[in-house]
């Protein structure tokens, strides 16, 4: 039986991974090459679902702030009949 050093590979990696230009680690080109790879993967929103999306949001939240002001209300006029 022959047992593998994951070790080495990790160490490996690490070392694929590390930046190369210069020795600064400042690749400008190379990171907004990267940049520009990413930003053509991501799935851009419809302006339907954008809009259906800002909308529950702004329902959430305002539902929200709602709830904290009139439990705050409440809490309020409870400890005024106390004190």
């Amino acid at each position: 039986m022959v047992k593998k050093d994951t070790n080495t590979e990790t160490k490996r990696k690490d070392a694929d991974s590390q930046p190369t230009a210069g020795g600064s680690g400042l690749d400008v080109g190379g990171f907004l090459q990267d940049t520009k790879e990413e930003l053509g993967k991501v799935v851009w929103p419809s302006r339907q679902q954008l809009i259906s999306e800002s909308a529950a949001v702004i329902l959430m939240v305002s539902l929200s702030a709602s709830l904290i002001y009139l439990i705050d209300k409440l809490f309020g006029w409870m400890s005024r009949q106390v004190f």
